[in-house]
């Protein structure tokens, strides 16, 4: 079975441009645009809690497929910072798989989507153990002939540091996936700041400052943040959550802590997939050529796909349902 690479991607003129694709891939536009059964797998999902450990708690949704055949395995989903499962890539993720024959978990992390009063304590990007235990619950609550993961952006750098600790502590995870995938977040935060146009900061930075808000509104008692704070650029205020809301003494010390740059990888056992666009205006390709990895992960970057989007035509449809699936099916039926 000859597998879909990133090379094959070859979109019409003016799709071809990163930032068109970046653009369009959590717009409005695109999610109107898109055939209903990008939507499939909201179709009958129960929306669950998870244990994320004592006292924590994650929110999900579970779609079992129905196809008539037995199922092929459980595919997990990762959103984006700031994204949710009812992201439209997520959403057109999971409805391809579920056609596939894929029983679907997509699962929020803390502070994300309507979760936000879940957890009194806030989000930030070195809570993977929580996300490990999630995924864990998740494995035998819904077990399966086969266990997959896939995540996008920073949905991807967790996938791929779930996958590196699933072996040790239980979790019958096969395969890991990430499209797009923060590398080296002080260089990821850096490039939005001073080389990707204005337009991406403020994007983040107004959902950022939204979530931020609805969490206040969720916990009045606490003080999160101060008001002049919101105002701050995102590595200031990054700074400023960082030194008030975790044990780290410096912005630097947690950038650090969720990277997954250089050679930190090399230790992976699972079998995983990394894959990127040369053109991804958000996260830098640099820090992907410089990657150390074992010879079961698989690097692969195309020319064309901006950030999380690689959008083949005006229908809004994207190559990477059919590059997940194609993977996907591949470890299933292995």
């Amino acid at each position: 079975m000859t597998l879909p690479r990133g090379a094959d991607f070859n979109p019409p003129w003016p799709l071809r441009s990163g930032h068109i694709q970046t653009m369009l891939s959590s717009s409005g536009v695109r999610s109107f645009l898109l055939p209903s059964a990008a939507h499939k797998v909201r179709e009958g999902a129960q929306n669950v809690m998870v244990e994320g450990g004592p006292g924590i708690r994650l929110s999900g949704a579970y779609t079992a497929q129905g196809t008539g055949r037995a199922s092929r395995g459980l595919a997990v989903l990762f959103h984006g910072w700031e994204g949710s499962v009812d992201s439209t890539y997520v959403l057109q993720t999971g409805s391809r798989l579920l056609d596939e024959g894929w029983d679907i978990f997509r699962l929020n992390f803390r502070d994300h989507g309507d979760s936000h009063p879940l957890n009194e304590s806030l989000f930030h990007s070195c809570r993977i153990d929580e996300v490990v235990v999630a995924v864990g619950e998740i494995a035998r609550r819904w077990p399966s002939r086969c266990m997959a993961l896939a995540g996008f952006s920073l949905g991807g750098n967790f996938a791929l540091r779930v996958a590196m600790k699933a072996p040790e502590v239980g979790i019958p995870l096969d395969y890991s996936l990430a499209i797009c995938p923060i590398i080296d977040p002080a260089e990821g935060l850096f490039s939005l700041e001073k080389e990707a146009p204005w337009f991406y900061h403020a994007y983040f930075m107004q959902k950022w400052r939204r979530s931020l808000r609805m969490k206040q509104n969720a916990f009045p008692n606490q003080q999160y943040f101060e008001l002049a704070e919101l105002k701050q650029n995102m590595r200031d205020l990054t700074r400023s959550l960082v030194l008030r809301h975790t044990d780290f003494d410096s912005l630097e010390s947690y950038l650090e802590g969720y990277s997954v740059a250089g050679d930190r990888l090399r230790g992976m056992t699972l079998p995983a997939t990394i894959f990127t666009a040369e053109d991804d205006p958000v996260i830098p390709v640099g820090a992907f050529r410089q990657l150390s990895l074992p010879p079961n992960i698989e690097l692969d970057i195309a020319a064309h796909g901006g950030h999380c989007g690689f959008i083949q035509g005006w229908d809004m449809t994207s190559f990477t349902d059919d590059y997940i699936a194609a993977r996907f099916n591949a470890i299933a039926d292995a």
